[in-house]
C-alpha cells in the first residue's frame, strides 16, 4: 500500500480491543515521551521491517507513565501528554498504537509473562525493535538480553538499536526534559527533531465565540512540563492559523499577586474568533531572557519593546534560511 493511501493508525486502549485477526506484527515498546529522534529511528525501522514482511507495525506504550504509578511524588512532568504522544506516534507511519493501562497488575507482571501474553500472544509479534537501554517486567527485572532469549523461545526476533547521538549528546527523554526545564530550547529541538511545544486552550473567562481584539492570549492551566520561567520567541497556532509571537512563562512579578501564567503576545496579529474551546499550540523557539521584576510598568513596557524587536529579528533571519525541501529553518536571533 502506498504512503499516500495508507490509512491512519488504529489506536487500541487495551489488549481486549485488539481484533482476533491482528498480526503478525513488528513492534516497538516504550513510554515514548517526546517521541524524540531516538524513538523516531526505532519506529522507522519497525515500519520498514513490517512493510517488508507484510506485517502490521505497532507502537506499544503505557498510560500513565510507569513512574507516575510507581513513584508519583517523584514522577517527571512529561514532554507529551497521552493525546499528543499518540498523535506523534501516528505520524511515524505505524499501523497501530496500543496503549496499555499501567496499573498494579501490569507493574507486577513478570518479564517472561509479558513476553508470552502481551507480545507473542496479544500482538503476535514476529520482530521487535528496541533501544539498548530498554527494561521491562516486575521491578524492571529484564533487559534486551532477556528479551532476545524470550524471542528465541517464543518465535520472535529482537533488533537492538544503539542510542542516537546529536551534536555529541545521547538522546533520551530525560535529557530532553532537562533541557526544556532549563529553557534550553535549541538543545531540546536538536533532540526532538522539532521545536518543543504544548497544546492547550485559552484561559477561562473568554466565553463562547468571543472575538479576540487584542494581541494577547493566555493559555489555560497546563499540568505537564513547561520551559523555565522566562521570555521566549514562540509561534502560536490558533486553529489552522499560525502567528509569530513572544511568550512570558512565569509569575509576572512586576504585578503583585498576578500569579503564574503563560501569556503570549502575537506579533502579526489580526482579530479572530476565540473561545475557551479553541485549540492552541505554542512552540518555544528561543529563550530571550529571565523573568524579572521591573520598577514600573513603563520600564516593563520598554523591555517588552526590546523583546519584540529581538523576536522580529529572529523571524526575519528564519525567513531567509530555508531547507532544501522548502521547510523553514529555525535560527538563533543572538
Amino acid at each position: 500500500m502506498s504512503k499516500r493511501s495508507r490509512p491512519e493508525a488504529a489506536v487500541y486502549r487495551s489488549l481486549d480491543e485488539i481484533p482476533a485477526d491482528f498480526g503478525p506484527s513488528v513492534a516497538a515498546i516504550g513510554n515514548f515521551d517526546g517521541v524524540h529522534r531516538g524513538h523516531q529511528e526505532v519506529l522507522a525501522a519497525t515500519v520498514a521491517e513490517a512493510r517488508e514482511k507484510n506485517a502490521r507495525s505497532v507502537a506499544l506504550t503505557f498510560e500513565p507513565h510507569p513512574e507516575k504509578f510507581l513513584r508519583p511524588a517523584n514522577a517527571p512532568r512529561l514532554l507529551t501528554p497521552l493525546d499528543e504522544r499518540v498523535r506523534l506516534l501516528k505520524q511515524t507511519g505505524v499501523a497501530a498504537v496500543v496503549v496499555l493501562r499501567f496499573d498494579a497488575a501490569l507493574a507486577q507482571m513478570r518479564a517472561k509473562d509479558f513476553a508470552r501474553h502481551v507480545l507473542a500472544g496479544g500482538l503476535r509479534v514476529e520482530a521487535l525493535h528496541e533501544g539498548a537501554s530498554f527494561r521491562f517486567g516486575y521491578r524492571a527485572e529484564a533487559g534486551v538480553a532477556e528479551l532476545v532469549a524470550f524471542g528465541v523461545e517464543m518465535g520472535f526476533v529482537v533488533h537492538v538499536h544503539p542510542a542516537v547521538r546529536v551534536h555529541g549528546l545521547e538522546v533520551s527523554s530525560s535529557v530532553v526534559r532537562k533541557f526544556v526545564a532549563a529553557g534550553e530550547m535549541k538543545q531540546a529541538r536538536w533532540m526532538l527533531g522539532r521545536p518543543f511545544g504544548v497544546r492547550s486552550r485559552p484561559a477561562r473567562g473568554r466565553g463562547e465565540g468571543t472575538r479576540l481584539l487584542v494581541p494577547t492570549v493566555n493559555l489555560a492551566e497546563y499540568g505537564e512540563l513547561l520551559p523555565a520561567h522566562g521570555v521566549y520567541v514562540t509561534r502560536l497556532r490558533i486553529g489552522e492559523r499560525c502567528f509569530d509571537a513572544v511568550t512570558n512563562v512565569g509569575d509576572r512579578p512586576t504585578f503583585d499577586g498576578a500569579g503564574f501564567g503563560i501569556e503570549t503576545h502575537i506579533l502579526d496579529f489580526e482579530p479572530m474568533e476565540l473561545s475557551e474551546h479553541t485549540a492552541l499550540e505554542l512552540e518555544f523557539l528561543l529563550r530571550l531572557r529571565d523573568e524579572e521584576r521591573w520598577p514600573s510598568v513603563d520600564a516593563l513596557r520598554a523591555q517588552i519593546g526590546q523583546d519584540v524587536a529581538r523576536a522580529k529579528r529572529y523571524f526575519r533571519l528564519a525567513a531567509r534560511i530555508r531547507m532544501p525541501n522548502g521547510t523553514q529553518s529555525r535560527v538563533s536571533a543572538e
